[in-house]
Order: C-alpha cells, then structure tokens, then sequence
C-alpha cells in the first residue's frame, strides 16, 4: 500500500507540477498568477515524499525507496543522496549551536545572523543556495569537495558541517543525480515551452514557500535535539499537499512515521502555534541564544498569555 499511494503521489505531484509551469507560461495573467501561487504549494509534495525516502519509509522496498526519493528530487532539483545526508545531519543537530538560525551566539553578529535570517528563511535565498551549490557540484565536483569551498565559503555562510558531510559521499553517484535533475528541468522548459519569466517566478514562489517553511516549525522552540520544533496549525488543504510536514514535532519524536499516521501522534493538547504566527514573529529578528536544553521562547513567541491561551 505504502509503495502505491506514494508512487501514485508522486506522479501527480509532478505532472501538477508541470502543468503550473505551463500554465504560469501560456495563460493569461490572473491564470499565470494562480498557477504560480499552486506551484509554491504543489511543489512540496515531491519534496515530502524526498523526506520519506530519506528516512527509508517512502516505499516497502529499499530499491523503491531509493528511487522514489531520487524521482522526487528532481523536482527540486537536487540529489536524493545529498538531501538525504543533510536530512540525517540536521535531526542530529537540530537547535544545536551549529543549527540556529532564529538566535545568535555570544560570538556572532546579530546583524549578520540577521542577514542570514531574513535572506535565507523569509525571502528565499535557503533554496537558491542549494541549488547554486547543486549547481556548483554538477560543474565541479572537485571544487565542492575542496578544503577552500568547505573553509572559506560554506563555513562562512553558516553550511560548513552539511558540506563536510556531503563531500564525503560518493562523488560519481552525487553527480548523476545532481545531473539527472538538472536533466529533468531542461526537458521540462523545452518539451512544455517554457517562458524563461514564467520559470523564475514559480520556482521564486516556492524559494519562498519552502525557505521559511524549514524554520517556521523550528523558530523558538525548545532548544532540544528531539524536541525542538512544532506541530504547526495550518489549513488541512495546505497541510495535505505537504503531506502533513507541518506535523514536525511529532515526525522528530518519531521519525520512523510515515506522514499518513503523524495526525494520530500529535498530542491535541499541546501548544500548535500557527504558521502565520511564527512567521511573522520571524520578521521580529534574531535574539541572544538561550543555553542549550532551554525550553521554548514563548514569552516572545506570544507576547501576552490570553494569545498563549488561545493558542492551546
């Protein structure tokens, strides 16, 4: 059943995928315009069954598995070996020193950080990043694995314990995949005749969709590696078509879950700050990094307790 409903998924999620691109392109504009804003939600799903993959339960069969994770990245573009290899890095760092982008280090700059916060996360530039070094990799491999990019360029903006992990992998097996997504994209722009505008303006959309979304269920939770994140509150259309990633909390407890049985392991009761709320609290900028094992910021997370109530 497994292996069906997310191969099934993931062929929908694709051709949907596609057909917003032609349609941002050949359309009129209020058409363009929906197809583009459809883009930046459908997208994720390919991402979603990627994340499945990553931790073995896309499919029944690990050959399946790997494939439908390979598949799925292609619509990001990435490689399915590399995400998976970050993917791993990040549960074992999660709102570590090394991973935290809504506080700063007594040793780092707040303007910096904020920066990185607001470029990265809220306009987008998270996802242009990975693919400029995907990019970077099908080009060069041997620069991405250098001591210079991993020192000199990826430390400096902050990746530098994801790049050591990922120029470690098999080079020529990273490469195809890098080289089939980028594969896959070129046969999308020239088999549906793609306007260049169109293109950049669906994938923009999704940079923004999906930047902030990796740290919206993060942002201000309790500084712990397992329990560091949240059971976010989101309109179920939007959390279906992300196929309940929303439900973070509760897929870093118990990573082994497939998406479809998160919902019955989130605890009802508990704190689920809304999407909105965390997002715009984002735009509030960096603080001053509690010590690690605090619990969540929620005096600033909700400014007076009738909004925590609420929220509960």
């Amino acid at each position: 059943m497994k292996t069906v409903l997310n191969s099934c998924l993931l062929v929908l999620s694709l051709s949907l995928s596609a057909g917003s691109l032609w349609a941002a392109s050949h359309l009129d504009l209020p058409y363009a315009v929906l197809a583009i804003w459809f883009f930046a939600l459908i997208n994720n799903m390919p991402f979603a069954l990627m994340h499945e993959a990553v931790h073995g339960i896309a499919a029944d069969a690990p050959r399946l598995n790997a494939l439908i994770g390979t598949i799925a990245g292609w619509a990001f573009p990435t490689s399915f070996t590399m995400q998976r290899a970050a993917h791993i890095g990040h549960h074992q760092r999660n709102r570590t020193d090394q991973e935290l982008y809504d506080y700063y280090l007594s040793d780092q700059s707040p303007a910096r950080r904020n920066f990185w916060l607001y470029a990265g996360n809220l306009v987008g530039l998270y996802w242009w990043c990975v693919l400029d070094s995907n990019l970077l990799y099908a080009l060069s491999p041997g620069i991405y694995r250098s001591r210079f990019f991993i020192e000199r360029i990826a430390t400096p903006l902050g990746f530098g314990p994801y790049i050591e992990d990922l120029a470690s992998l098999p080079p020529r097996r990273v490469w195809l995949e890098v080289v089939l997504a980028f594969g896959y994209q070129a046969a999308l722009f020239y088999c549906l005749d793609l306007s260049v505008v169109a293109y950049f303006l669906c994938n923009m959309a999704f940079a923004l969709h999906w930047s902030v979304l990796q740290y919206a269920d993060h942002a201000w939770s309790p500084r712990d590696v397992k329990n560091g994140a949240w059971n976010l509150r989101v309109l179920p259309p939007f959390r279906w078509l992300a196929l309940n990633y929303h439900y973070h909390l509760a897929h870093h407890q118990q990573p082994q879950l497939p998406w479809y049985e998160l919902p019955a392991h989130v605890d009802k009761n508990a704190l689920q700050p809304s999407f909105w709320r965390v997002y715009f609290s984002l735009w509030k900028g960096v603080r001053p990094a509690p010590p690690m094992g605090a619990p969540a910021d929620l005096a600033f997370l909700f400014p007076n307790s009738a909004a925590a109530r609420r929220e509960h």
